[in-house]
């Protein structure tokens, strides 16, 4: 069955949430917007591109950082209103300078950073 990007459910605002998740190892590395035309230019390139919502317009995940990310397998939920890119991911995921943007963990009712920053 070839896949027509337009047959995901997307919010009111034309968006999908879509989680990056290193292919390797599994970690979460981020959670990002698409719509049609970001996924569709995600499944040309094999570059993952994203929908910026506060820059109202595509956004090429490490155009500008160099911190790419390759899209290795795409996963849809079973309702078909989120994605799963299993990606390999060059450098950070978060504009933090962090491997993962999830560095925050809630512990015993406190928040507790995690992880540092990569070293550049």
């Amino acid at each position: 069955m070839t896949f027509d990007p337009d047959t995901l459910k997307y919010d009111a605002q034309g968006l999908i949430p879509a989680i990056a998740q290193d292919y390797a190892t599994g970690e979460v590395l981020m959670m990002a917007w698409m719509n049609a035309e970001s996924l569709r230019e995600t499944l040309r390139t094999g570059q993952v591109t994203y929908w910026s919502r506060s820059r109202g317009e595509l956004w090429a995940k490490g155009a500008t950082s160099g911190h790419v990310q390759t899209l290795v397998e795409m996963r849809i939920d079973c309702d078909r209103d989120a994605l799963l890119l299993q990606v390999e991911q060059i450098g950070p995921a978060c504009h933090t300078n962090r491997r993962s943007c999830f560095y925050t963990a809630l512990r015993d009712g406190e928040e507790a950073v995690i992880m540092a920053p990569m070293a550049d």
